[in-house]
């Protein structure tokens, strides 16, 4: 991905909880293709779709959840590395504000 931050293996949290949570998501995108390539009824392909996208906010939920206890609380300890948390923070809420 473009633009991302690598760190260190110990500084990063894991995230293991949300690989079977992004599998249901694949598993789920998978569904409503099948429904769409079966001339589905729209009504029940949106329902699916509106599960999927709050499947996927869940994931985000949880994954900026992680980075507020494990990645930010670690930053504390330093004015600097305080100030770049609180920059990046701005950034991500920037980016999910819609």
């Amino acid at each position: 991905m473009s633009g991302s931050h690598r760190v260190s293996s110990g500084d990063i949290p894991c995230h293991k909880g949300e690989l079977s949570r992004l599998n249901r998501i694949s598993g789920q995108l998978e569904g409503v293709k099948k429904m769409i390539e079966d001339h589905r009824y729209c009504p029940e392909i949106l329902i699916q779709l509106k599960a999927i996208r709050s499947a996927i906010r869940a994931v985000e939920g949880n994954i900026l959840k992680t980075h507020l206890q494990h990645c930010v609380a670690a930053s504390f300890d330093s004015e600097n590395d305080r100030q770049k948390k609180i920059d990046e923070l701005k950034m991500l809420f920037d980016k999910f504000e819609n």
